[in-house]
């Protein structure tokens, strides 16, 4: 396994927030509803993406774009249109001055908007899971990843199009997954444009000496590994596999072994119910004390904390 893949294998959407918006010009919706990571989907018509800290980006019809959250930004038909709407935590629509409007924007299964048969139409689905695992993919992402629809198409738009306004049995867990699949071909299409400023993570799957000793690590983090074992794995010197993955991935090898083991940890408290003890020994800690110990000194809380928090929050 590779670290994007790694990555990647993170993403699990639950009842994610995912609607068909139809709209006529003048409008201008102001996003601050938290989702760690949203996604949007330009299916007809041009749209302006505008950051708080920023220039405005104009994005066309099959444009894919990814937002990392928690920072608010506004979309809107043009630049000088002012906010019309505001999307606050847990999708509730208002006014600017706080008037609900989620009724009046309903048009349906998974339709909203001012206008059935608007001329600017966009996918939208927001995540609202938190993850350790998750926050290492994002941190490589800037506030807004926008993918040109000229550089690459996916089938996983027309089918999420179909998709998105049905309501079936189990049409929740289809377009969970479907959100899924989209994020993961998105994610790959941005990292691997010509001009991409890639982590150094996925930077050195070329390498030839770091990006073994990465699949290694990540094909089995429970195993004891030292950076001497980890060299003779890869057939270099333990001097100069340190030297180089610190080079490429910017920390030394079992500094990045540490944060990947928690990170991990954090998902596997998020995402089962798996006692304390099982998490150590699947993330490569030899018991539940010594996960907390680490785990504390990463996140400042313990993991019990950590895991009570996600429940309650």
């Amino acid at each position: 396994m590779d670290a994007l893949t790694d990555l990647l294998d993170g993403p699990r959407a639950r009842g994610a927030f995912m609607l068909r918006a139809s709209l006529n010009p003048p409008w201008s919706i102001r996003i601050q509803d938290e989702a760690p990571i949203s996604l949007m989907s330009m299916v007809r018509d041009d749209a302006w993406l505008i950051p708080d800290d920023g220039d405005p980006q104009r994005v066309s019809p099959g444009d894919m774009v990814i937002f990392r959250g928690p920072d608010p930004y506004t979309v809107s038909d043009d630049p000088v249109t002012k906010p019309q709407i505001v999307i606050h935590p847990g999708q509730h629509c208002t006014t600017p001055d706080g008037t609900p409007m989620s009724e009046a924007m309903d048009l349906g299964v998974r339709a909203w908007g001012n206008a059935p048969d608007g001329s600017t139409v966009m996918l939208i689905g927001a995540y609202q899971m938190r993850g350790a695992v998750t926050q290492r993919l994002l941190s490589a992402l800037p506030p807004i990843a926008i993918v040109r629809g000229d550089t690459w198409r996916s089938p996983l738009i027309d089918v999420l199009g179909e998709e998105i306004g049905k309501d079936e049995p189990g049409q929740d867990v289809v377009l969970d997954r479907l959100l899924d699949l989209l994020l993961i071909a998105t994610l790959r299409a941005w990292f691997s444009r010509p001009d991409a400023e890639k982590p150094g993570w996925y930077r050195a799957h070329g390498d030839a000496v770091v990006g073994p000793a990465l699949r290694l690590l990540h094909d089995d983090l429970s195993h004891p590994w030292t950076v001497a074992d980890l060299a003779a794995k890869v057939g270099v010197s333990r001097a100069a596999l340190a030297q180089r993955f610190a080079k490429q991935i910017g920390e030394p090898p079992m500094s990045y072994l540490t944060g990947v083991r928690l990170a991990q940890a954090a998902d596997l408290l998020r995402e089962s119910d798996a006692t304390l003890e099982a998490v150590a020994r699947q993330v490569g800690y030899g018991n539940a004390f010594a996960l907390s110990t680490a785990f504390k000194r990463e996140h400042g809380v313990s993991p019990q904390e950590y895991r009570t928090g996600l429940a309650t929050a």
